[in-house]
């Protein structure tokens, strides 16, 4: 601003003035550094070297009397013009002063040679008084106008930084528009260009898919040509497949014609074919299965053909086993005769079987226990279930104990993998029965199935398949022996599970058969006798009890445990797997429950176990019983009631009362029943 200008001019010349130049020594007169001046030459002039050290002299380059002493520039300053009659006033009043302090030096110079504290004149004192009020009055003026000019170049400064802001402001608006000005044109430039671009994409595009679909027609036609092919392939080998078909269904119905009982055969004790000729039936059923979807117009696949030859070699495997007991049959025969003439040379040596005591006596001291043997068709069938277990386990042996690391993992999976799924079986979801039946089936059939994140099939190892037969059939009875004793409802869907593996996996059955006789030998049913020499804890063992190292398990325990294998035995033979085929009959039916329950009243009762068996037993299965035989099953149903319950009260203590009370009670509902019926 022009004022600011000027204000800074004015300092600048006022710091060059004379009096700005000029240097003031207040104390000169107390320092004694006062000088005599010599006669004045002149009125109105003095000799430079008569001046005070302390006073500096004014000197203009312009000046034309350069030397002579002004004393009127030194209160006023060199630029300041001074009147005539001030400026004689100005040179009296130096005078003054300068001759007082000359004679003041001299007389003290006089008195005191040595030197001394030099005093000022009242004058003197006056005048250094007026100098310093007025340079406090000075002071204090410039004090006062420094905080005003402050106060004015804050302002200044303020208004500039307002006046800066605002520009600021305007500036980056003013490049904000260009910004978007040239953002706008860019966009504009780069739409004509996208379109454009877009329009060269389309063409190329419409060319592209030109070309692609004339490539698409050309492997089309490769396709279809590569179909026809592989479906005339197809052809050729499914024919080929039901040409085999028909050649195993040949030789099966064949092998079943042989399995039919002779007329020779009749007369042999113990020998019933009927086993043979139901599984023989069944792998008839199941090839003639696997051949009728082909007479609509299907063709057999690899599966089919691996079913038939498996069902083939199951067939001849059985002809081979029914040949082998017709063999044993007639050697049977044969020693049967030879003892039958030994037994008319010795008629008075007939052995006789000690009866097999009860587990618990009564206070009476009467013997409870076998009163009469099994027939000798059961006890053979028992005892071939046996054997067929046995064999099984010695097959399995050196893989059960192998040391490999490789094969007992293999062990481990197989295992896992068969018996997991039949500890999860429940009543809650038909779908996940089903889920659980298709796991084992294929893992029997020799399919990869998935357990634990890997797929195992019982073709890494020999033994595999028969590994696996067994331990399933050993977890089934467990379950049995646990699961169903504590939840009788279980009994069912383990049942309807066993029975379905059992229909299509015949070896199966017979090792379930062969663990629940050894656990349960009343399933047979078979009352062990003892024999002398026999140690009582192996014995109790062949009665079923658990023998551990602090004694036999209680009476309660093992009571459960064999109601539930008998529950479950009971479920199996009239339950039949759903989804299966209905053409087949069941591989253990009720025929087998009604065997079992005409073997039960023909033997001697047992204190408990005969009570408590024959109730789970008619509970489970005497409906389906009914339904299969009618009258002749509510003829056993009064033989038991009339004639055999009271054998059993007969042998039941006093705390074996519960079994006979609910058996009791049965019997009542069912004769009640049956009058309704009839």
């Amino acid at each position: 601003m022009p004022a600011e200008d000027k204000r800074w001019e004015t300092l600048e010349a006022l710091r060059n003035s004379s009096k700005g130049r000029l240097q003031y020594d207040r104390k000169w007169l107390e320092e004694g550094n006062v000088s005599c001046f010599g006669e004045r030459e002149r009125e109105d002039t003095v000799n430079l070297a008569t001046v005070p050290p302390t006073i500096t002299l004014p000197t203009h380059s312009n000046n034309e009397n350069t030397g002579l002493f002004r004393p009127w520039e030194c209160c006023v300053g060199q630029d300041v013009e001074v009147k005539d009659g001030e400026k004689e006033s100005f040179v009296l009043l130096f005078l003054s002063t300068c001759s007082f302090l000359i004679c003041f030096q001299e007389a003290i110079q006089e008195l005191n040679p040595e030197p001394a504290l030099m005093l000022s004149s009242p004058k003197a004192t006056k005048i250094e008084g007026y100098v310093k009020i007025y340079e406090e009055v000075h002071r204090i003026r410039g004090k006062a106008e420094l905080k005003h000019r402050q106060e004015l170049q804050q302002e200044t400064v303020q208004g500039f930084s307002n006046i800066a802001a605002e520009q600021k402001k305007r500036f980056e608006e003013s490049l904000e528009l260009r910004r978007r000005q040239e953002f706008e044109a860019m966009r504009d430039m780069m739409e004509k260009g996208s379109l454009e671009a877009q329009g060269r994409q389309e063409k190329l595009k419409e060319e592209h898919r030109r070309r692609n679909l004339n490539l698409k027609l050309r492997e089309a036609e490769q396709q279809r040509q590569r179909q026809e092919e592989l479906e005339r392939q197809r052809q050729a080998e499914g024919r080929e497949r039901l040409r085999r078909l028909n050649a195993i269904q040949e030789e099966v119905l064949q092998l079943n014609m042989q399995i039919e009982p002779n007329s020779k055969h009749k007369e042999l004790v113990g020998l019933d074919l009927s086993v043979y000729t139901n599984r023989g039936n069944q792998l008839c059923s199941l090839v003639s299965g696997i051949i009728k979807p082909t007479s609509e117009g299907g063709l057999p696949v690899q599966e089919d053909m691996l079913n038939a030859e498996r069902a083939l070699q199951q067939m001849r495997d059985l002809i081979a086993a029914m040949l082998h007991q017709i063999a044993a049959a007639l050697a049977e025969k044969k020693r049967l005769k030879e003892e039958e003439e030994k037994a008319r040379q010795k008629k008075q040596e007939v052995q006789k079987e000690i009866p097999a005591p009860a587990p618990q006596q009564k206070t009476g001291g009467r013997k409870e226990g076998l009163q009469m043997r099994a027939d000798v068709g059961t006890l053979q069938w028992y005892q071939q279930l046996q054997d067929i277990c046995d064999q099984c386990a010695a097959s399995i042996d050196d893989f059960n104990s192998s040391k490999d690391i490789r094969v007992k993992k293999i062990k481990m999976e197989l295992q896992k993998t068969a018996t997991i799924p039949v500890g999860q079986i429940s009543s809650i979801s038909g779908y996940h029965l089903r889920e659980i039946f298709d796991k084992i089936n294929n893992l029997l059939l020799g399919k990869q199935t998935l357990s634990g994140g890997k797929m195992v099939s019982v073709t890494q190892h020999p033994q595999g398949l028969d590994f696996v037969c067994y331990k399933l059939a050993e977890k089934f009875v467990k379950q049995g022996e646990e699961e169903v004793a504590s939840h009788y409802e279980a009994a069912f869907p383990i049942a309807v599970v066993a029975s379905g593996i059992w229909e299509l996996h015949p070896k199966f059955g017979d090792l379930f058969l062969a663990h629940l006789h050894r656990k349960c030998p009343y399933a047979v049913p078979f009352f062990p006798g003892w024999k002398e020499g026999l140690p009582k804890e192996e014995y109790q063992r062949l009665l079923g009890y658990r023998v551990l190292d602090n004694g036999v398990e209680q009476q309660d325990n093992f009571l459960k445990r064999m109601s539930g294998m008998v529950r479950l035995y009971a479920a199996i033979i009239q339950m039949r797997w759903p989804y299966g085929s209905k053409q087949g009959v069941h591989p253990h039916g009720l025929n087998h429950g009604w065997r079992w329950l005409a073997q039960m009243l023909n033997m001697e009762p047992l204190a408990d176990i005969t009570a408590t068996l024959l109730f789970d037993f008619l509970e489970v299965c005497g409906y389906a019983l009914m339904k299969q035989y009618q009258m002749q099953f509510w003829k056993k149903i009064h033989l038991i009631k009339d004639h055999y319950f009271s054998r059993i009260e007969s042998v039941t203590g006093s705390g074996q009362i519960g079994a006979v009370i609910r058996l009791r009670q049965f019997l009542e509902v069912s004769h009640v029943a049956t009058c309704v019926t009839y």
